[in-house]
């Protein structure tokens, strides 16, 4: 391996201009694109193959290995606090130690007249200043995670407190200095008088209307009431059903918990009245419009771009207080102002989720038809509603009919202002919520019918040749065929056979457990989420690609490549990826609801399309024939017949950038072409998660035997980063299905605001997973891909948690809800016996 001088990366960092980064990303492409595939190759060791020079009809489908990862896992990675710029300066937020109180005063004397602290702010301070100092919230129409019209009250929301708190760590108040540490010490000289209120954190209690108000304009501290379905047929089909089967959980509050906290550091040019930001972001353009609402600055001069980041899932869509504030400072002072929230600070004033209680009710016949089920679920929105605090719990209701065919269902969703932490968008973003919701249903509603499980679900599962489907909830399904990835999950499960281990073991006094799981969910938000697609051929033959989507460590870079460079025929080392950046890329809606394949790749695909009809009637004005009678292979035109008459796509390109004179008339110079692709409808991938488990009811541990999972995601750019991603997203729902739940006390404190209090999974935690799939393709995006990004995480909570249901089923157990720890587990035991 090459060495290198220590701390070269800070110095090349601290010596570039910031303003220029768009020149160096394109002279990058000439310069470095064989050196990249030589650095991997010398490098790394991968069972997946190169791309290199392949051929194209190697790429789209082939496990080529990720052009990213010897960048992220060799010490080149840049994140934003690696980012140092000659004057930054550090920005620190004093958050609220009361989860509910009026702020009487805000003194910063003592603060501010610290050596080394150049500003102390309050919201007075923001007030007194030209920006309107508003955060974005909740849209009553919905959110990027959700289309659903949920009339939501969403009260303003400042960057810092103005005049009261209802969440603890809800920003008070900021220092900035020439240092961090400074800058923290110097947040303890802030002096607040708080008059501390009465708490609640129960979202029944909130809208009870004996609860304390948050909000005068949310009255019983009501942020939404939402419903979708037919009430009165869901009503209907539970009176004329054979068994009614009552039911009640709740989904446990998580905190998203990223690699990379959340960071930020802002430059602002005055004489041009410019603002650049550089921060760990899933959303680029969405955190230049913010900066721009928020700051009074025209967005076209905010420039927004993502280093690496350290993780998204979710919680990374939008600005929180430091990206936003970090901007104002930068503004005010001139220097840049870096931001970098501690663990501890994620954990209080970073979104929650996931939090549900749920009350149901399922419509099911003796043979085991499930008629149609009514649910009421209940959700503590927080403190405030942000972006996607509504749209979010509303996807449990659009997604709760699973993959079953029911014809009557009706879900009503009430949103509650609590002084909590406000509850977003986290892997999965209310999918999960209606997976587990459903497929606790499917397994209570076999055990109260006495049938096994599998069958249950193969007797209610919609029939492909319904497909596309419209559920009673407003979504319809676009293609599935779900008893393919059941039966392969049970036939690598050797369902029969674990029957019969499982009875034997029973009579030995040991309880095994199996768990099913049967997803489906919806990605790639559509229509009305629109992403950007540019395709460049350069002179050279060289291709640059832009797209608006971000790359947050999936993969992005190496399966659009292989996407581009299968669609025009060129070596996979040939095309090069820009992403993310809003000086590179007009428009675009980030990453998020796994839409960056189906969704970007879709509008790449188009580009690329069009791309070759350009370079199409060049080349048969240039080789005198119709452009009709040109085939298309492997990067080069040839006349129908005549193969010998030719021309290569790089000729082309020559051709297209040598002036008028060598193309068509009606033909412009150049080779690009940009798509905005708005598909017609989401994308709705689906699978099968088998969990094995074993359970000491004497002690509550439990024991994984095997993880299977099948899942279709349609057509796979990257079967290898499909695996990967499986693979996260289910470590992710082992999380939350054992360990993981964010817990406040009747005050508003929170219990779990560090590693030291909340449980994540290490790597003796989670078992080995066996992974399969099939393939059904979208019908209505060009590539067929449906999206995976989240797929494991919704699958795998309630596998788990039904392995550990019927291995317990014995001794009485009918219910635990998440997270499974030995104690809650040993409890409902003794509870049941």
């Amino acid at each position: 391996m090459p060495t290198r001088e220590p701390f070269s990366v800070r110095c090349e960092i601290a010596d570039r201009d910031p303003w220029n980064t768009t020149a160096r990303a394109v002279e990058r492409t000439e310069a470095d694109a064989d050196a990249d595939a030589g650095a991997v190759s010398d490098r790394m060791s991968f069972e997946t193959i190169e791309g290199g020079d392949a051929v194209p009809s190697e790429l789209v489908g082939s496990a080529v290995q990720r052009r990213e990862d010897p960048h992220l896992i060799t010490g080149d990675a840049e994140y934003t606090d690696d980012l140092q710029y000659p004057g930054e300066v550090h920005l620190a937020l004093l958050g609220s130690q009361y989860g509910h109180a009026r702020v009487e005063s805000v003194d910063t004397a003592a603060a501010a007249a610290m050596d080394g602290v150049l500003a102390a702010v309050t919201w007075a301070d923001i007030e007194a200043s030209d920006a309107p100092g508003y955060m974005r919230v909740d849209s009553p129409a919905g959110s990027e995670e959700s289309d659903t019209d949920t009339g939501a009250t969403a009260p303003d929301h400042p960057m810092l407190a103005d005049g009261k708190v209802t969440y603890q760590g809800q920003p008070v108040a900021a220092v900035v200095a020439e240092d961090r540490y400074t800058a923290h010490d110097a947040l303890s000289a802030v002096d607040v008088d708080y008059e501390r209120l009465d708490a609640v954190i129960d979202p029944h209690e909130a809208m009870s209307g004996e609860a304390p108000q948050l909000h005068d304009v949310a009255a019983d501290n009501v942020a939404f009431e939402w419903d979708t379905g037919d009430e009165a047929a869901a009503e209907a089909a539970l009176e004329a059903a054979d068994k009614v089967v009552e039911f009640d959980l709740e989904i446990n509050r998580v905190s998203p918990t990223a690699m990379e906290p959340r960071t930020a550091v802002a430059q602002y040019r005055g004489s041009d009245d410019e603002l650049f930001v550089e921060m760990s972001t899933q959303n680029p353009h969405q955190v230049q419009s913010d900066l721009s609402r928020t700051l009074g600055l025209p967005d076209h001069r905010i420039r927004v771009r993502p280093p690496d980041v350290g993780g998204g899932f979710g919680a990374k869509l939008f600005p929180y207080t430091g990206h936003l504030l970090a901007g104002w400072c930068a503004m005010q002072l001139e220097r840049p102002v870096k931001w970098v929230a501690p663990r501890t600070e994620d954990f209080q004033s970073m979104i929650h989720a996931r939090h549900h209680i749920v009350e149901a009710k399922a419509a099911v016949d003796d043979d085991g038809t499930l008629r149609g089920f009514r649910a009421d679920t209940t959700v503590p929105v927080g403190g405030f509603l942000v972006p996607g605090g509504s749209g979010v719990p509303t996807n449990l209701g659009v997604m709760a009919n699973g993959q079953y065919e029911v014809h009557d269902a009706y879900v009503h969703t009430r949103g509650a202002f609590t002084n909590t932490a406000p509850l977003s968008a986290y892997r999965g973003a209310g999918r999960p919520e209606a997976t587990y919701f459903i497929e606790r249903l499917a397994d209570t509603v076999a055990g109260e019918l006495d049938m096994d499980p599998a069958e249950f679900r193969r007797r209610n599962f919609i029939p492909p040749e319904s497909f596309p489907f419209e559920t009673p909830l407003g979504r319809t399904y676009d293609s599935g065929e779900y008893e393919k990835t059941l039966d392969r999950a049970l036939e690598l499960v050797d369902y029969e056979s674990f029957r019969e281990r499982q009875a034997a073991a029973r009579e030995e006094g040991r309880y095994l457990g199996l768990g099913l799981s049967c997803y489906v969910e919806a990605c790639g938000a559509a229509p009305g989420m629109m992403e950007t697609g540019e395709v460049h051929v350069r002179p050279s033959g060289k291709v640059i690609v832009r797209t608006g989507t971000a790359e947050i460590g999936t993969g992005h870079r190496t399966a659009y490549t292989q996407i581009v460079a299968d669609a025009l025929g060129v070596p996979f080392d040939d095309v090069e990826v820009l992403e993310g950046d809003t000086a590179e890329v007009s428009e675009g809606n980030g990453t998020a609801g796994s839409r960056a394949m189906p969704v970007g790749g879709g509008a790449l695909e188009e580009s690329a399309g069009k791309v070759i009809e350009k370079a199409r009637r060049i080349a048969g004005h240039r080789l005198e024939a119709s452009a009709a009678d040109l085939e298309y292979e492997d990067g080069e035109f040839s006349v129908r017949g005549a193969p010998s008459r030719s021309m290569t796509l790089q000729e082309v390109a020559e051709v297209a950038y040598g002036g008028t004179d060598g193309l068509p008339g009606d033909v412009e110079p150049g080779l690009e072409a940009t798509t905005y692709f708005d598909p017609s409808n989401y994308t709705f991938p689906f699978g099968t998660h088998v969990a094995v488990v074993e359970v000491d009811p004497d002690s509550g541990e439990i024991e994984f035997e095997r993880y299977v999972a099948v899942d279709d995601v349609g057509t796979q750019i990257n079967p290898k980063i499909v695996e990967g991603q499986i693979h996260g997203g289910v470590v992710q729902g082992i999380g939350q299905a054992l360990q993981e739940e964010a817990v406040y006390d009747d005050n508003g404190n929170l219990l779990t605001g560090s590693l030291q209090d909340y449980a994540m999974p290490k790597a003796e935690h989670v078992p080995e997973m066996e992974w399969d799939s099939t393939v059904t393709p979208c019908p209505h995006n060009p590539l067929g891909v449906k999206g995976v990004g989240e797929a494991g995480a919704i699958g795998a909570p309630p596998a788990v948690v039904n392995a550990v249901v019927d291995a317990l089923s014995p001794l009485g157990v009918e219910n635990v809800d998440m997270p499974l720890t030995p104690e809650k587990v040993w409890r409902a035991v003794h509870a049941a016996d």
